[in-house]
């Protein structure tokens, strides 16, 4: 939770033909070319004009092929944000002048370095890589002349950051381009990633007598012939839903041509009166939820006695095209609670969104606190976004050049492919999901170990050309949501309407919602939040199973007449806690339900099929 990137109302970007000031006759909506878009009227008439048709036509062709070319990544705002930083440095001559004397100084630091090699690593002149770096954490790193080169490539990264960062009148978003594809050039060049400079591939060469080498090459042709992006994602493997992931038992009971509604059987003699609906991101497989038996959140709930129904997304094909958000939140969550309340009358919801199906669930929610629909028993968001305006290193695929491009890419296609996606989500973090596994895999010739996290990973889904655009302009780029303009059932929705208790969850290392992002909840929901911050990231964090090593989470709630807490005080309040979430939420769960009952009989109920459905195998 993958910026595909990760994810569109069809955008009428021409003027409506009709009549010119003086003509009271009634407008006439263009025709609609279904690939390419509407055609351009001329001007106070309503016919188009062939020859505006036709150059549109030739643009969105050539602007088609090249997104395909390049994955959906425009080159145009890297250039612009290059310009707009060359431009202001070159009128800063005292920047200039700092710059250089950094660069005098690191040089100098370097010379001390290099010329004392029997000096021991550690030492105060050295510099230290970021907590995260774990490149040159290998004690081969501390010899010579290896020590020197990992100083030198450190400082001269140093510098860098120096230099693109800073520079007074670059635009925020320019600024944070301009040093990110300088951080990807220097991950592509760091010493780690080639053989004279990498001192564990040597002894791994001496270890293995060069073997590692003809490893290596047949992993890259393996790779290559297999057409895989990265070396580490394989769809084959030991993990396959319904087999060895997403086993925990249930039926099918409710499709429609979007959704598949999993219920899952009850594994204690009593349940919570409030059956728990699980709103999975799209975007991948819902079954990250319901991994393997050990670390599934579905099988944790109904082990504590829950009713848990979940939500399997169909993937979309290029028929799917024109389904916008509203038809995911029409088809999704509302056919979904329309269903429950069918097979369990009367009875309200404890609804959870996770990512995407987080923000979805947020205006659903939003929507029946709007027109009055009391239905839901409380509301839980886990690593999901409703205020855009912090999105992150995504932010470097938030702009209207960036869209457009995308746009025509999804155009000739219907759909953004969840390959394409994955490689924008790699491109952020390259240095852990790129180069790192590429020494791993083509220098040392090591296959890591294939988990279920993996697996669901490389199985990945599409996303509707109209769904997609929509999402990326309405929501990210405008920010719609959060500020009262998003239309659901024809008419705004506000978060501030909603008022039944609301638990959020963010990780600490998530690149795709970062927690200070998700912590946005807190201004925009008028109602009790409790909110969670774990150890993790945006997939990892959540999937936090009692007894995973390492985990630990900070909570506190906030009554709806409390003061706002900033995350910087929020982090000093809230109590941390070692171990998972898990237990945390249930407890929540557990204090906002209404009693137990007798659990609802799977056994004689209409269902379609099996657990877990048709849906989650489409390829």
């Amino acid at each position: 939770m993958p910026i595909d990137l990760a994810p569109f109302l069809f955008l009428d970007h021409g003027d409506r033909a009709g009549s010119a000031g003086t003509d009271r006759s009634p407008a006439i909506e263009p025709p609609r070319s279904r690939r390419f878009g509407p055609m351009q009227p001329q001007a106070g008439s309503g016919e188009v004009d062939p020859l505006e048709e036709a150059a549109g036509l030739i643009d969105h062709a050539f602007r088609g092929m090249l997104a395909t070319a390049l994955n959906g990544l425009s080159p145009l705002p890297i250039g612009a944000a290059f310009a707009d930083w060359g431009v202001h440095l070159a009128f800063s001559p005292g920047r200039r002048m700092l710059l250089a004397g950094k660069a005098l100084r690191k040089w100098t630091r370097f010379a001390a370095i290099a010329l004392d090699p029997f000096a021991e690593p550690g030492h105060p002149r050295d510099i230290e890589p970021l907590p995260q770096d774990l490149r040159f954490v290998a004690d081969e790193w501390r010899s010579w002349p290896f020590h020197q080169i990992a100083q030198a490539f450190l400082l001269q990264q140093q510098w860098w950051h120096n230099a693109t960062t800073g520079i007074r009148g670059v635009t925020t978003q320019h600024e944070f381009i301009v040093s990110f594809a300088v951080r990807q050039m220097l991950d592509m060049l760091s010493p780690t990633n080639f053989i004279a400079t990498n001192p564990v591939v040597q002894r791994r060469i001496r270890e293995t007598c060069g073997v590692n080498l003809v490893d290596g090459f047949a992993n890259l042709v393996d790779d290559v012939v297999n057409r895989r992006t990265t070396p580490q994602l394989e769809r084959d493997g030991p993990f396959e839903p319904g087999y060895t992931v997403a086993v925990t038992e249930g039926k099918v009971v409710y499709r429609n041509r979007l959704i598949e509604l999993i219920e899952y059987a009850p594994t204690t003699a009593l349940v919570q009166a409030e059956p728990i609906l699980i709103v999975p991101a799209w975007i991948m497989k819902y079954y990250i939820l319901d991994l393997s038996p050990s670390n599934s959140l579905v099988r944790h709930l109904v082990d504590h006695g829950f009713t848990v129904f979940m939500i399997s997304w169909h993937n979309p094909t290029e028929a799917d095209r024109d389904l916008g958000m509203e038809d995911y939140r029409r088809l999704g969550v509302t056919a979904a609670i329309e269903a429950i309340g069918e097979r369990l009358p009367g009875r309200k919801i404890h609804a959870a969104g996770y990512c995407l199906g987080g923000t979805l669930l947020s205006i659903a929610a939003a929507t029946m606190a709007r027109d009055g629909e009391d239905r839901l028993q409380s509301l839980s968001l886990l690593a999901a976004e409703v205020d855009f305006t912090e999105p992150g290193e995504l932010a470097l695929f938030i702009n209207e050049s960036q869209i457009a491009f995308l746009e025509e890419l999804m155009r000739r296609q219907g759909y953004l492919d969840g390959a394409q996606m994955a490689h924008a989500f790699q491109i952020l973090r390259s240095n852990d999901l790129v180069w790192s596994r590429m020494v791993q895999h083509y220098l040392m010739g090591e296959r890591e170990p294939l988990t279920d996290l993996m697996a669901w990973n490389a199985d990945t889904t599409r996303m509707p050309y109209r769904m997609q655009s929509q999402y990326l302009r309405e929501l990210f780029l405008r920010n719609d949501l959060a500020e009262g303009r998003f239309e659901a059932g024809g008419r705004p929705v506000a978060l501030t309407d909603i008022r039944v208790p609301i638990f959020a969850v963010g990780t600490e290392r998530d690149h795709v919602v970062p927690w200070r992002s998700a912590f946005k909840i807190h201004m925009l929901a008028d109602t009790d939040v409790t909110f969670v911050l774990t150890s993790g990231g945006h997939n990892a964090g959540i999937v936090s199973e009692p007894g995973h090593r390492g985990r630990r989470y900070r909570v506190h709630t906030k009554a709806a007449n409390d003061q706002h807490l900033d995350p910087r005080r929020w982090l000093v309040t809230a109590t941390p806690h070692d171990g998972s979430w898990w237990p945390e939420w249930v407890d929540w769960l557990e204090r906002h339900s209404t009693g137990t009952l007798a659990p609802p009989k799977l056994e004689g109920h209409t269902a379609l099929c099996d657990a877990p459905g048709t849906y989650v195998v489409e390829a």
